[in-house]
């Protein structure tokens, strides 16, 4: 079967989270007929270990899951569950995943590594790698290296693009609760304004965030306080996002918050109770095995690492590891209804793959 069949095939059956039934019976119809060894090291996950007598083993990763979110309807293979779409181009990272196991299949006497492919759930959610690692595979199995890829709207179709060192950010999400006291608003001065506080907390976080240096983002996207005109708000509630490329920045961005929120409580009375959570660790890929890389496939440098996140970096706290992007060779932008692909950019995921195979020096 081409790599084309197997993307509309998983494009047509979406499935969320950890609860994906379907894709994973259709990746082990696919895999039975290979010779390799299937594994189940983690809940709704997949792999398959292929033995070539090598001494190590080299990863590669796939996401599964897919997004709650309703597909355009002008599509000829379009997703046949409503409410749940392939739109960030997870059915066709499975689809260049397979195709390679095929290959690996096929060539297995061949190749210079052992081969682990990995089919991951909940990359959109609470992060399915980290489970995946806590398995103890790459340990199990010698993993010396690990690969991924992404589809990426904006480059070229099947352009492949990577950069040394910082490639995603540190991502994490934010929840405050700010609790006041609610009175009239004629009797302002008896009640604590907690929809005041909250104004506070944002204005001088947003102050000191500017001044630290490099890329970091701490940003409040959602928010709300009080329940009518004419009382001063009781509560007031802010949801946000932190992102950095260290754990250096991530702390001092965390510190930041902390500290003006026991500012704010000490100067309004009010109680600002704040949660950051771990969140997703930075993609920073490994230079010395990109430069490998680099040295048998064309790779684009991307200039500057972008502030989306991405739980492979947690294979890459296990072992060394590269992440790619694969030009879709469209602007339709990642977790929208339009999104789509050249699948000529398929072909050049596929070539990729192959060519880390032979990789030497690992």
């Amino acid at each position: 079967m081409s790599i084309r069949d197997y993307r509309r095939d998983l494009h047509r059956i979406p499935e969320l989270d950890f609860d994906l039934p379907q894709t994973l019976a259709y990746l082990r119809k696919a895999l039975a007929k290979l010779p390799g060894t299937v594994i189940e090291p983690a809940p709704s996950s997949l792999c398959i270990y292929f033995d070539a007598g090598a001494p190590d083993t080299i990863a590669f990763r796939a996401d599964m899951d897919a997004l709650p979110v309703t597909e355009d309807p002008d599509r000829e293979y379009r997703s046949e569950h409503e409410g749940k779409m392939h739109a960030c181009g997870h059915d066709a990272h499975m689809a260049m995943l397979l195709g390679l196991c095929d290959f690996v299949g096929e060539h297995l006497d061949q190749l210079p590594h052992n081969v682990l492919a990995i089919f991951q759930p909940a990359e959109e959610t609470i992060g399915g790698a980290e489970g995946i690692c806590r398995s103890g595979i790459f340990q199990q199995y010698g993993v010396r290296a690990v690969f991924g890829l992404h589809m990426w709207p904006g480059l070229p179709a099947g352009t492949i693009a990577s950069r040394p060192g910082p490639l995603m950010a540190r991502s994490s999400e934010i929840t405050v609760d700010v609790i006041g006291h609610s009175v009239h608003i004629a009797k302002a001065d008896q009640g604590r304004d907690a929809l005041m506080a909250a104004a506070h907390l944002l204005t001088r976080v947003e102050a000191q965030v500017q001044q630290v240096p490099g890329h970091r983002l701490l940003s409040f996207g959602y928010g709300y306080g009080g329940t009518v005109r004419n009382a001063v708000a009781g509560t007031a509630h802010l949801e946000g996002t932190m992102r950095s490329f260290s754990d250096q920045t991530f702390e001092q961005l965390r510190t930041i918050l902390l500290s003006e929120a026991r500012s704010v409580e000490a100067e309004t009375g009010c109680q600002v109770l704040v949660d950051v959570t771990a969140g997703y660790p930075p993609v920073i890929n490994d230079e010395a095995l990109l430069a490998r890389v680099e040295q048998l496939a064309p790779i684009h440098r991307i200039e500057d690492p972008q502030m989306t996140g991405e739980d492979f970096s947690f294979y890459q706290r296990e072992v060394p590891g590269v992440f790619f992007f694969v030009g879709t060779g469209n602007e339709a932008a990642l977790h929208s209804s339009s999104f789509d692909l050249d699948e000529a950019a398929l072909d050049s995921g596929l070539d990729l793959l192959r060519t880390l195979l032979f990789l030497e020096g690992i």
